[in-house]
């Protein structure tokens, strides 16, 4: 009997095979986790192009609609695409995951900035600087929000969001004057 043990203890067919199987469910975790990472990662360079690119073209606003319409619009053409005719796709990113911004600063001769800042033209178009200003400029932002829900929610420390899903943001801006 023990030298059948022995043979049988000294034999190493099959090791690999158990090797495998107790790193199998590891490197799965992890090629899975790379995989949640690249696509959230898309996700959020996809708000930050949209973003950037309807900064470009608020330059090509007509008087049809506002400056947020434009901006709003383009953002949400952008990062969601388009159909085959040419039309904007309305999901996942809607005109409530925008947000436009427009701020103005000042700075008097001491070197001291005094901004404003408003989230609708009509106010912005109101701000002026005090007197004693030496150099004022207005600017505009764009804002986009979206959340990515993982193919395998698994949340380590500060990316636990409590609703299983990655909150993503880009913003995009440029001097106005």
């Amino acid at each position: 009997m023990s030298r059948r043990f022995l043979k049988l203890a000294s034999d190493q067919r099959g090791a690999a095979v158990v090797e495998l199987a107790l790193i199998a469910p590891v490197l799965s975790v992890l090629m899975i986790g790379v995989i949640d990472m690249s696509n959230a990662f898309s996700r959020k360079l996809a708000l930050e192009q949209g973003a950037q690119r309807a900064i470009e073209k608020i330059l090509q606003t007509t008087d049809d609609t506002t400056v947020e319409a434009t901006l709003s619009n383009e953002v949400i053409c952008q990062v969601n695409g388009t159909t085959s005719g040419g039309v904007c796709k309305t999901t996942p990113i809607t005109a409530s995951n925008v947000v436009v911004t427009y701020r103005l600063e000042c700075k008097n001769s001491a070197g001291s900035i005094a901004s404003q800042t408003s989230t609708d033209s009509t106010a912005f178009n109101a701000f002026v600087c005090t007197s004693g200003t030496v150099s004022m400029a207005r600017y505009i932002s764009v804002a986009v929000t979206d959340k990515y829900t993982p193919l395998f929610p698994i949340h380590f420390g500060s990316f636990n969001t409590g609703d299983g899903t990655y909150h993503l943001s880009a913003t995009a801006g440029m001097r106005m004057q």
